[in-house]
């Protein structure tokens, strides 16, 4: 029996600790806080249901619904309103649908007549010799015209990562669009003739899906199986490699402990690795790069409404916000549309994303400031009728590590501190990505 200590508990560490129990070791998993999920958080709140972190988990592969059938989170999964399928942006101050349909792309003010026939010209876009650093905004632009960049590929990045497409990197980012390329030299080509092959993988419909306690009862379903194996404030302070084996230091309730392990996985974020000493580490100087993830602050913003004071239907996902329609707000989701009991009777609930790479200082705005802002400029897009009868704010100093160039070398030094190291792992979002299925399907 191997035995194995997780340091840090958030969804990687609650799913590595997991699959290694369930393999036949012996694990402990160490969390420096009081409380297990991360930033994935739910709170309720004068009768509205909060997530701080993550809202939705989209099912597409077989292999992640197969990991939630396993720990009882599959069963007791919501799936979202149908509603939820359509998505829109901001376009000349105003909110259009993104079209779901080819007869939609047809008629859909989304791009002008000069920006959907540049897409139809994809498949006779020659392949790029420097696709390996390329950007995430040179290649839509290259390959699909500067308004799929404006309107798609710019808002789409906010929403997920809180950036700039011009800031991330392809391979790290999109590595299967970019294999595509690579294989078929373009992107419609290689989605059509693969398309068969995705029978094996991937569910014939996917699923957007949450609980009826918000996403961190997904942390709870997670976890059940391993509750005597979690230790809560319990801070690891000193990681020494002793041959193949690693004594770990750690404060628990003012006490300082030693215990010696197999096996050392650390899932910790990359801006907390430098919070414990590694000794004994060979290519120990690797481990600075691993702490070079860039971060931008961001604030998730919670509106409550009597519906009866938006004039907006919000018969959709939530919007989002190119950067080229100068407004503060990256998006915003329409909450209570997309699953039942998010808000009390009669009323809905909007939660909206400020900051990011476009306006980071926005963060640093007293909170009265930031409601100020979000509330004027959703009054614009949705007709809002007075003020808000909930508010509530959450600030995430380090919010999402980005997959920019950068990614790769945090990969090549994980990879080499491993092959150095024996017994010794890192893995987190800053290696993987950021996708709840990534997070739930670690490697180790």
């Amino acid at each position: 029996m191997t035995k194995i200590c997780i340091i840090g508990g958030g969804i990687s560490g609650l799913s590595i600790a997991r699959k290694k129990k369930h393999e036949g070791n012996k694990i402990k998993l160490l969390e420096s806080s009081g409380r297990i999920g991360g930033v994935i958080q739910s709170v309720r709140e004068d009768g509205y249901l909060l997530d701080f972190g993550a809202n939705t988990l989209n099912v597409r592969l077989k292999s992640t619904k197969s990991i939630l059938e396993n720990c009882d989170a599959w069963s007791s999964s919501i799936e979202a309103n149908s509603l939820a399928n359509k998505r829109m942006i901001v376009k000349n101050g105003k909110l259009i649908a993104l079209p779901s349909s080819f007869g939609s792309f047809i008629k859909s003010p989304f791009l002008s007549a000069k920006g959907k026939f540049r897409i139809l010209l994809e498949p006779f876009v020659k392949k790029s010799r420097e696709q390996e650093n390329e950007s995430v905004a040179s290649f839509f632009s290259r390959r699909f015209g500067n308004e799929v960049l404006q309107y798609a590929a710019n808002p789409f990045l906010a929403g997920i990562y809180a950036a700039k497409p011009e800031s991330l990197n392809l391979n790290q980012t999109f590595p299967t669009i970019s294999n595509l390329e690579k294989e078929y030299g373009s992107i419609v080509w290689g989605l059509l003739k693969t398309r068969k092959d995705k029978i094996n993988t991937h569910l014939r419909r996917s699923k957007l899906i949450s609980y009826a306690g918000g996403m961190e009862e997904l942390i709870s379903k997670l976890s059940s199986s391993i509750q005597n194996d979690i230790h809560l404030n319990h801070e690891v302070v000193k990681v020494v490699r002793k041959g193949n084996m690693w004594k770990l230091s750690y404060k628990h309730k003012n006490h300082l402990f030693e215990e010696v392990f197999d096996q050392v996985i650390s899932t910790i974020p990359s801006h907390k690795i430098n919070s414990i000493k590694w000794d004994n580490i060979i290519t120990g100087e690797k481990l600075d790069i691993l702490t070079k993830a860039k971060h931008y602050p961001l604030s998730l913003v919670f509106l409550g409404f009597p519906r009866k004071m938006i004039a907006h239907p919000l018969d959709g996902f939530g919007f989002l916000v190119p950067e080229c329609e100068n407004l503060n707000i990256l998006g915003t989701l329409f909450s209570s549309t997309l699953f039942p009991e998010r808000a009390p009777k009669d009323h809905v609930l909007l939660t909206t994303f400020v900051g990011g790479e476009r306006k980071p200082g926005l963060t640093l705005l007293p909170d009265s400031e930031i409601f100020s802002i979000v509330v004027n400029e959703l009054n614009k897009l949705l007709g809002l009728n007075g003020n808000p009868s909930f508010k509530s704010l959450k600030k995430w100093e380090h919010a999402i590590p980005l997959p920019d160039e950068s990614m790769k070398h945090r990969k090549n030094a994980a990879s080499e501190l491993q092959e150095a190291n024996e017994g010794l792992f890192f893995c987190g979002s800053f290696l993987s990505g950021v996708s709840l299925p990534n997070c739930l399907e670690m490697p180790y």
